[in-house]
C-alpha cells in the first residue's frame, strides 16, 4: 500500500536532513510523525521514525550537559539596559515578535520548529535599548544545553503563548520544562519574589500573542482568569502591533533599573546617553559607574530630578530615582 506523503513531510524530512543538533533532529522527526497519515502504507515508516527519535533521545541524554565558547549562546555579546529572552512552544510567534520590535530579522514561518539558533535584536524603549533574544522552541524531552544556559542566564524570560492554539495548556508545559532544568525560582510561581541569592535567576513573564481582534481580547481575559499562576502577564499582537508600546515598558519595569545623567559643572546634560543603574543604586554607586577613581574622590554632588529641588546637595549614600540628572563633585 503506498504512503502517498504530502509536500509538508518532504519539508519537514528536508529540515531533519539539514539539522546539526539532536534538538533540530528529534523537532523535525516529530513533526514528520504529525504530517504522516495514518495507515498500513506508513506503519514501517512510523515505527523506523519513531526508533530515530528514541535513538536520538538517548544520545542527547548521554550528552554532557556543558556548555562550550563554541555554543551559539556564547556568541551573543550582552548588550543595552538589559536582557530578554522569549521561550515558548513551537509557532507562537516568538519570531515575529522580534521582528516586530527590534531590528532583528529571525525566519518567521508558517511551519514550526523555523528557528534553530538565537537570534538578538535591540528593543528601543524611549531614549534607551533593550536587548531581545529568540529562541528555538522549548522541547520536553531534550533541549540543547546552551539555551537551558540562555534562559537562566537572562534578566528576563518571556514565556510566550498563542491566544488561539489552547494557551493555557502552552503555558503548563512551558512551565513543566522550565522547572525540569530549573530555570525560574519557585517562588515566583507562589507569587513571592525569590531573595536575592535566588534572584540570581531572571524575571519571568507571561506574553500572550496573536490578540489581534476584540474578541482576542475577551480571550485573554478568561486566559488570565483560568491560569493559576500570578507570574505577570502581557496580551500583545506582534501581527498588528498591539499594546507593542505597553509591552515595552513593561519590559523596561521589570528590569528594575533606573536612568541616571551625568552634567559637568557649568553645562547641559546629554539626556541622550543615561547612565543604566539597579534600582535603589546611590550617588556612591552611580560615580563608580562614572570611573572607579571617583568613589575616593567623591566630596558631593547635585541633583536635578523629580523628589529633589533643582540643584539640591546631597550625600554619597543619597538614594537616586529614574531621570535623575547628577553634577559630581571631587
Amino acid at each position: 500500500m503506498p504512503a502517498n506523503l504530502p509536500p509538508q513531510y518532504f519539508e519537514a524530512e528536508q529540515r531533519y536532513r539539514q539539522a546539526k543538533t539532536p534538538a533540530e533532529k528529534i523537532a523535525a522527526l516529530e513533526e514528520m510523525l504529525t504530517i504522516m497519515p495514518k495507515h498500513k502504507g506508513t506503519d514501517k515508516l512510523r515505527a523506523s521514525l519513531r526508533q530515530k527519535i528514541s535513538k536520538l533521545k538517548t544520545q542527547a541524554q548521554k550528552k554532557k550537559a556543558t556548555t562550550s565558547k563554541r555554543d551559539p549562546a556564547s556568541a551573543i555579546e550582552k548588550e543595552g539596559a538589559g536582557r530578554l529572552v522569549i521561550a515558548g512552544m513551537p509557532n507562537v510567534g516568538k519570531s515575529s515578535l522580534v521582528r516586530a520590535v527590534t531590528n532583528a530579522t529571525p525566519e518567521v514561518a508558517d511551519f514550526p520548529h523555523s528557528t534553530w539558533k538565537p537570534v538578538p535584536g535591540m528593543m528601543p524603549y524611549e531614549n534607551i535599548q533593550i536587548q531581545v533574544v529568540d529562541t528555538p522552541p522549548l522541547n520536553q524531552d531534550y533541549n540543547e544545553p546552551w539555551l537551558i544556559e540562555l534562559m537562566k542566564r537572562t534578566d528576563l524570560l518571556g514565556i510566550m503563548v498563542d491566544l488561539h492554539a489552547d494557551p493555557i495548556q502552552q503555558l503548563e508545559t512551558s512551565l513543566q520544562v522550565l522547572q525540569k532544568y530549573n530555570v525560574i525560582a519557585a517562588e515566583w510561581l507562589e507569587g513571592k519574589k525569590p531573595d536575592e541569592e535566588r534572584r540570581r535567576k531572571p524575571t519571568p513573564i507571561i506574553i500572550a500573542n496573536k490578540n489581534d481582534t476584540e474578541e482576542d481580547e475577551e480571550i485573554f481575559q478568561i486566559f488570565c482568569e483560568l491560569t493559576e499562576t500570578p507570574l505577570p502577564k502581557v496580551n500583545i499582537s506582534a501581527k498588528t502591533g498591539y499594546n507593542l508600546e505597553k509591552f515595552s515598558k513593561t519590559i523596561f519595569d521589570l528590569l528594575e533599573v533606573i536612568r541616571v545623567y551625568s552634567k559637568a559643572p557649568g553645562k547641559e546634560a546629554d539626556l541622550s546617553t543615561p547612565f543604566i543603574l539597579p534600582k535603589n543604586s546611590t550617588l556612591l554607586d552611580f560615580a563608580g559607574k562614572i570611573h572607579k577613581d571617583f568613589v575616593k574622590r567623591l566630596k558631593y554632588a547635585k541633583i536635578w530630578g523629580k523628589k529633589v529641588f533643582d540643584g539640591q546637595m546631597v550625600q554619597r549614600t543619597h538614594i537616586l530615582e529614574d531621570g535623575d540628572i547628577v553634577e559630581i563633585h571631587i
